[in-house]
């Protein structure tokens, strides 16, 4: 039986659901929601899972393995095949390279068509250096006062568009680790417009229908300064790059406390948002479940990016919504589900504000409303909801219960063995 079918054997005990969605249905129609209309959105909503995200994730002390890992692109795009099975809410992959490089294009694609997924942005890498590679990344690679350093780097990011191309991908992130850990070590002026040279340089080798994404952080793994260390410095040089160069931004790339909402907001305004990656953290780039630690934040954020797609003057491009995190005590795929529900909960709260009675209530200066109104569509439980969208998709009405009962870690053991490790990190 395959397991859409056995999917559908689950959700047919589902009377408890069935009540719960009346029961929360006829309260939000009370207050003047569309359900259906929240439903659907949810149910249209597509994040992408990056391949080097299926396996057990490492720490700066060891990695730890779980017993079935995918050894290779091939077993990854099965896993998110899976994943989307289960949640209806994963149909992309976001393919890192030189991690994850196909060896027949073609046949991936093929692949990946037959699983009912396509290939979002592609990101490059050049953060690490590579076996047999030519020149060393150790001190910066597109911001590198080497020529042939950055020559090289250039290449690489015209090598992953070429890939990403014949994979169907339309877009291309670039996250540098570019910076430096002692004052002096750098000019700070030359690296970055170094940095700003070579984007214009990549930028020119992509398709005309493609998008550049340029991400940033604050710091790590150099800790002195980072060429690309915030947001306006990205902004500044996807607005240096081009019109089909935007601002990437990674909710962990920010220090603690920052407003990344406001960022948000403000990235929409001047319609520069490209994307985003998913995940939580405490102390800094924690790279976990998304909504583990900040769920209050991520519907903040969610109501921002509804307002300004929604209001959007800027001609803002529709969003590339990824996840980035890592999974060094979880199971992969469970912890992939959650923060994939973990965002579909977020939003759906979102959907739930009352826009124009929150624009009275701004408009007259009422803080205490302005907190009801929030708080109102934060504390109501919309898991229902979440849960129907799934199903309206043939999804699971509960994926982690669905894949424990179904044992698809064991058997993703029995085929594949205790020791195989997945392949990229």
């Amino acid at each position: 039986m395959k397991l859409k079918e056995k999917i559908q054997e689950l959700n047919a005990r589902n009377e408890r659901h069935v009540h719960q969605l009346s029961h929360l249905g006829e309260e939000l129609e009370v207050k003047g929601v569309n359900v259906d209309r929240i439903i659907k959105d949810l149910s249209d909503f597509q994040v992408a899972v990056p391949s080097w995200a299926l396996g057990a994730g490492g720490t700066r002390f060891g990695r730890f393995r779980i017993g079935g890992e995918p050894s290779n692109l091939e077993e990854k795009i099965h896993d998110v095949g899976i994943i989307n099975d289960l949640t209806g809410t994963a149909d992309a992959i976001s393919l890192h390279i030189p991690w994850d490089i196909p060896d027949d294009p073609s046949a991936t694609k093929q692949q990946a068509e037959s699983l009912g997924l396509k290939f979002d942005a592609v990101n490059s890498n050049t953060f690490q250096d590579q076996p047999n590679q030519a020149h060393s990344y150790k001190f910066g690679s597109l911001c590198n006062e080497n020529k042939s350093v950055r020559d090289q780097a250039i290449e690489h990011n015209s090598e992953v568009i070429d890939i990403g191309n014949a994979l169907g991908s339309k877009a291309i992130t670039v996250w540098l680790a570019d910076g430096s850990s002692f004052p002096g070590q750098a000019n700070f002026r030359r690296t970055l417009g170094h940095t700003a040279d070579s984007l214009a340089q990549i930028y020119q080798r992509m398709p005309d229908d493609w998008s550049m994404f340029i991400e940033y952080k604050p710091y790590e793994p150099n800790f002195y300064h980072t060429v690309i260390q915030d947001w306006g410095t990205s902004f500044l040089l996807a607005n240096e790059t081009g019109d089909r160069a935007y601002t990437l931004v990674d909710l962990g790339h920010h220090l603690p406390n920052t407003n990344i909402e406001n960022i948000v907001s403000t990235l929409i305004y001047q319609g520069k948002l490209g994307g985003f990656h998913f995940n939580d953290s405490k102390y800094g780039d924690d790279d976990l479940t998304v909504g583990s630690i900040k769920p209050y934040q991520l519907f903040l954020i969610f109501n921002e990016l509804i307002y300004g797609m929604n209001n959007n003057v800027a001609d803002n491009p529709a969003l590339a919504w990824m996840i980035d995190a890592s999974h060094n005590l979880k199971d992969p795929i469970e912890d992939l589900m959650q923060s994939l529900d973990a965002i579909l909960v977020a939003r759906a709260k979102a959907l739930l504000i009352d826009q124009e009675k929150l624009k009275v209530a701004q408009l007259n200066q009422d803080v205490v409303e302005c907190q009801q109104i929030l708080q109102d569509a934060y504390r109501t439980d919309v898991r229902p909801l979440v849960a129907e969208s799934r199903i309206k998709v043939g999804a699971a009405l509960d994926p982690i219960h669905a894949y424990r009962s179904l044992e698809i870690r064991n058997n993703l053991i029995a085929k594949r063995g205790m020791d195989s490790s997945a392949s990229g990190l």
